[in-house]
């Protein structure tokens, strides 16, 4: 009998605490989206600052052209140098939105994908890309991390 009451405040603790952060990350936006359509995106790249240029960037950015911002400057640690781009023209708040990233439509999504296959070029001298079919049979299993690997392909992060 006492556990279960231990059980049952826990619960009730755990539940009230849950509340109160979701309201809180409704009222208060994530930093994320309080930096805006404008925010820095960035990669740390296996190499050293003075092997990178603006104006030597490698195919996939630079065909960007002067639609972006660059930023070089040497990676925390010494580890590599951190290339960082944005968008120079301030897009609509609507082509950022949940509804726009997850169409596909959100015009950071084809800018974050030219920065990782400016990094694999950089440091692979190719764009690596996974192998494909991994099975030969569709399980769905397969199907799910196919879900997470096309979402992951615009964003990043599963």
């Amino acid at each position: 009998m006492k556990t279960s009451r231990i059980s049952l405040w826990a619960t009730a603790t755990g539940l009230a605490a849950g509340t109160v952060i979701a309201v809180r990350r409704v009222r208060i936006p994530c930093a994320t989206a309080a930096a805006g359509p404008d925010r820095w995106l960035a990669v740390t790249i296996n190499c050293g600052p003075h092997e990178l240029s603006p104006e030597k960037l490698p195919p996939p950015l630079r065909e960007y052209g002067e639609r972006i911002e660059t930023r070089i400057r040497p990676a925390p640690g010494d580890r590599g140098t951190e290339l960082a781009v944005r968008l120079r023209q301030p897009q609509p708040q609507a082509a950022h939105s949940m509804t726009a990233r997850l169409a596909g439509d959100d015009p950071r999504q084809d800018l974050r994908r030219a920065l990782r296959a400016a990094k694999s070029l950089l440091e692979a001298g190719e764009v690596l890309q996974p192998d494909t079919p991994p099975t030969t049979r569709n399980t769905p299993g397969g199907k799910l991390v196919g879900l997470l690997s096309r979402r992951a392909g615009g964003e990043g992060v599963l």
